[in-house]
């Protein structure tokens, strides 16, 4: 009979041990899948599983399953039954995902009671992270880019006058604030402030636009959510000729939504927006990111800043699961790890602040220009390392 070596039996049950340890980490995704907001969870969930495919061996033996939740609409309950049944029943070890304000707002207290982690990808009212401690933001503020949109508007854009439209609810009050108190901090005076309706469906916007020319400001700064809000408001100013009417349309990114600026039509060429992502930002990592979603949903699939959020946050839910190195993922270990988390994303680096846990990223000043027929975001302007206003200046909830 053959000997087998000793050495040999050890090294097969130390490979045993080693397959015996590979572990699924199991994700709970909540994004909108069905209603009129669909079009957003689609492109937060490919960000997601398009970071998952090309970053799956990172983790070695260990592997990912992302579950899926639809929260159906902006409101909250929806989302709070579908982050109840992931922590309750599928017992993921992290939360993520979110698009709009409401749902996040409604899951923070049970990611608390749960002691789950709370990975935000998308929603952007600033006083969020100060409902759980649990929870980590690596999306965006409203305040990041309303804030310096207003001081662009004064200082840059030569506008003494101003009136903000926003959608009526958190993130579009917040807005509204943060440009008022960077337009006026500037010199600026805002004359109106207008509510347009709500995030569930696209008003006609016609009427609160008439209001604006009627006005004449010389700046329009207006909040929608991207998507069919984004479509809307900005045909609605293009059908009104306001910009004949010498008045500049400017707002945060969704305004011009990369999803959607192709249907607007090249008359929207001259609008202005401050956003932490766009899909035309030169740099490799933006480029290679172009190229493998080209690849992965095909060429004329079109990155945004919602699919950005998705592939940076389950970069961060990566960081975790390595961290732990096999074992339980806590909320007390995920957020050691991810206070202070810095990430070359293809929008530029990024960090979690380590103190109110929300992100700290460029925020860029784009123009949409004309390109021969195809609309374009053409950077002008790059601040770096832009953390939450609302927060630095201990604004309202933001202070609390």
């Amino acid at each position: 009979m053959q000997k087998v070596s000793t050495s040999l039996i050890l090294a097969g049950t130390v490979a045993l041990a080693g397959a015996a340890e590979a572990r699924e980490y199991r994700v709970g995704f909540i994004a909108p899948k069905s209603g009129g907001a669909a079009q957003l969870g689609e492109a937060l969930e490919r960000g997601a599983r398009l970071y998952i495919k090309l970053h799956q061996k990172d983790l070695g033996e260990h592997t990912v399953k992302l579950i899926v939740r639809d929260s159906k609409r902006p409101g909250g309950p929806f989302a709070k039954a579908a982050a109840q049944e992931l922590i309750a029943r599928e017992k993921v070890d992290i939360l993520g995902g979110v698009v709009f304000s409401p749902n996040a707002m409604s899951i923070a207290p049970l990611a608390t009671a749960g002691k789950v982690p709370f990975v935000v990808m998308n929603a952007g009212t600033s006083w969020i992270t100060k409902l759980s401690p649990n929870i980590v933001r690596v999306s965006f503020t409203m305040w990041q880019a309303g804030f310096i949109m207003g001081e662009h508007a004064a200082r840059a854009l030569g506008c003494k006058t101003a009136i903000s439209g926003y959608t009526n609810y958190p993130p579009g009050k917040d807005s509204a604030a943060a440009f008022k108190r960077g337009f006026e901090g500037s010199g600026g005076k805002v004359i109106d402030s207008i509510p347009m309706g709500g995030p569930r469906n696209a008003p006609d916007f016609t009427p609160f636009f008439q209001r604006v020319k009627d006005k004449r400001p010389n700046c329009f700064f207006v909040f929608v959510p991207g998507g069919n809000h984004a479509a809307a408001a900005s045909k609605t100013y293009v059908a009104l000729n306001m910009k004949a009417a010498n008045i500049k349309f400017i707002g945060p990114g969704d305004l011009t939504h990369d999803l959607q600026l192709q249907s607007i039509g090249p008359a929207i060429a001259g609008t202005t927006i401050a956003v932490h992502y766009h899909a035309d930002l030169r740099n490799n990592a933006n480029d290679a990111y172009k190229k493998a979603f080209a690849v992965e949903y095909g060429a004329k699939a079109v990155p945004d800043f919602v699919s950005i959020g998705g592939y940076d946050g389950m970069a961060a839910v990566f960081a975790v699961i390595k961290a732990a190195k096999g074992g339980n993922i806590t909320a007390e270990g995920a957020l050691k790890t991810l206070k202070g988390w810095t990430h070359d994303s293809p929008r530029g680096k990024i960090m979690i602040d380590p103190t109110t846990r929300d992100i700290v990223q460029n925020i860029y000043i784009a123009n949409v220009v004309n390109d021969n027929g195809i609309l374009r975001h053409q950077t002008i302007k790059t601040i770096p390392g832009v953390k939450d206003k609302c927060k630095e200046l201990g604004i309202g909830r933001c202070g609390k």
